[in-house]
């Protein structure tokens, strides 16, 4: 079902994603993050599916479709490295915030602040070009919602 994806994510050079796949792409890399400390909470699945409808406009139902597809996807997808990097590419500049914001809320959402979803935001702010800063920034945003 994700073969085209995947062979995407995989290749050496990322291209820019068609806007299906980075949607799911992106909502995959949030799934991926609230399950980083070992703990899937129904918290942190409300959290992406509101992201989800909002960013890209969707219903409950669509909303839950994507969720699981990328649930899917994430379970199947390769290294954050690759994955952050084709995400970077399908991404304008101007949306690498509002989309570390979206994660660092999911991250919260659990009223868990963990070690490893901390190293994992740092390393996947990196990747899209953030600055610690513009991170820090996001997370002080994600803590107002």
């Amino acid at each position: 079902m994700f073969e085209n994806l995947l062979r995407s994510l995989l290749a050496p050079a990322p291209t820019r994603l068609p806007d299906p796949d980075a949607r799911l792409a992106m909502a995959a890399l949030l799934v991926r993050i609230a399950k980083t400390d070992g703990l899937y909470s129904a918290e942190e699945v409300e959290r992406i599916d509101r992201i989800l409808m909002t960013r890209h406009h969707l219903g409950p139902f669509e909303v839950a479709r994507l969720r699981s597809e990328a649930e899917t996807l994430e379970a199947e997808a390769p290294d954050t490295v690759r994955f952050t990097r084709a995400i970077k590419a399908a991404t304008d500049v101007d949306d690498r915030s509002a989309l570390m914001q979206a994660m660092w809320s999911v991250a919260l959402s659990d009223g868990l602040r963990d070690a490893e979803e901390d190293r994992l935001l740092r390393m996947v702010a990196s990747l899209l070009g953030l600055t610690d800063v513009e991170s820090n920034l996001a997370r002080q945003r994600a803590e107002q919602q």
